[in-house]
């Protein structure tokens, strides 16, 4: 199993919350929370979006990226999901990760402190070097757009 270490600083607003963690052997991803006051929960409301603060700040290694995904039992239960998913972060941004939720489900969805918003996996990341043409290669599909590879 690839491993890398991930530098994270808590935040004042996310100090007594456990930093992000896998929650099983083979987990791609893992449990992002939401660091927002006990006293104050976030209510959702049907087709409104809300960017929820996770209280860490992340210093990624050169070549990877964060990827904040949604979980699949938010969605499966409430229609909640991660609204640009997934969300991206760069190796150098170094400001809170912040996740924005948007509910899509018919009822409003509340967030409460320490609830898991969001997964985060960490992936490696390639740089690319655009080089114009006047003509690119033929293959199979060619052209071929939206539902151009099947029926189903």
């Amino acid at each position: 199993m690839n491993e890398i270490e991930i530098r994270v600083a808590r935040l004042p607003h996310g100090a007594d919350l456990p930093l992000p963690a896998y929650q099983s052997k083979l987990a791609s991803g893992c449990d992002l929370l939401a660091a927002i006051p006990q006293e104050e929960p976030i209510v959702i409301a049907p087709g409104a979006r809300a960017a929820i603060p996770t209280g860490i700040a992340l210093a990624l290694p050169p070549g990877t990226e964060g990827q904040v995904r949604p979980r699949s039992g938010l969605a499966a239960r409430s229609g909640v999901t991660v609204l640009n998913a997934p969300g991206t972060i760069d190796a150098d941004y170094r400001g809170e990760v912040r996740v924005l939720l948007v509910n899509l489900g018919g009822a409003p969805f509340t967030v409460r402190r320490g609830m898991r918003i969001a997964q985060l996996v960490i992936a490696p990341n390639l740089r690319a070097r655009m080089i114009e043409t006047t003509r690119l290669d033929d293959t199979v599909r060619n052209t071929g757009g939206f539902g151009s590879t099947g029926s189903s």
